[in-house]
């Protein structure tokens, strides 16, 4: 295998840890299984990643990274009535991250395995309350984008309501990955918003 860059070795290492985690869970996502998921030495592990603590902090990076791109390029390309306020963005938005809940369901119930888990474990709540930073981060660039392109703007600190939107979309997400009714959780993500800009969103008259 050619020699590569320390960047290249942690992206392979990144996408083989959630290949195994996703499809086997988190408890199966040993450096050992990693690395043989990727086709590397324990040795290239250690060398790119400290710990596996370490690790899993940039998996819950990744995948609320891409939860984020996908629920924005979702409310970038919907057509709005800026009337309307920001739900039908925040309509749209939600309807691409539930897209990508149905395509890649392992990564979302790795992420509450990973939740779950630190409850019990104190050595990974850091790795939690990142994990709740950034959902809270992802939500709060979503609230501004669309009521930038509405706008609206929102009442109070704007990290009221994406945390309000944070905890709605967690039971959502949970409950979708126990019954996988997607009708029914996109109804229910629906009358979310709606709840969230009666609450929070002032509108220009």
């Amino acid at each position: 295998m050619p020699r590569l860059a320390a960047g290249d070795r942690r992206e392979a290492l990144v996408e083989a840890a959630l290949r195994v985690m996703g499809r086997d869970g988190l408890a199966a996502g040993t450096t050992r299984a990693v690395v043989a998921e990727a086709g590397m030495s324990l040795a290239s592990f250690h060398y790119v990643f400290a710990s596996r603590d370490e690790l899993l902090a940039e998996l819950v990076r990744r995948v609320v990274g891409r939860e984020l791109a996908t629920a924005t390029a979702a409310l970038d390309a919907a057509a709005i009535d800026p009337a309307a306020g920001p739900a039908d963005c925040l309509r749209a938005a939600a309807r691409g991250y539930l897209g990508h809940l149905e395509a890649d369901p392992g990564a979302e119930q790795l992420m509450l395995e990973l939740t779950l888990h630190a409850v019990r474990e104190p050595d990974l709540r850091p790795v939690a309350r990142e994990q709740y930073r950034a959902y809270a981060a992802a939500a709060a660039a979503l609230l501004e984008r669309a009521a930038a392109r509405t706008g609206a703007r929102w009442r109070g600190p704007l990290a009221e309501p994406a945390r309000v939107l944070v905890t709605l979309v967690d039971g959502a997400t949970t409950t979708w990955l126990v019954d996988r009714d997607t009708a029914a959780t996109r109804a229910t993500l629906d009358a979310a918003v709606d709840l969230l800009v009666a609450r929070y969103a002032v509108v220009p008259a």
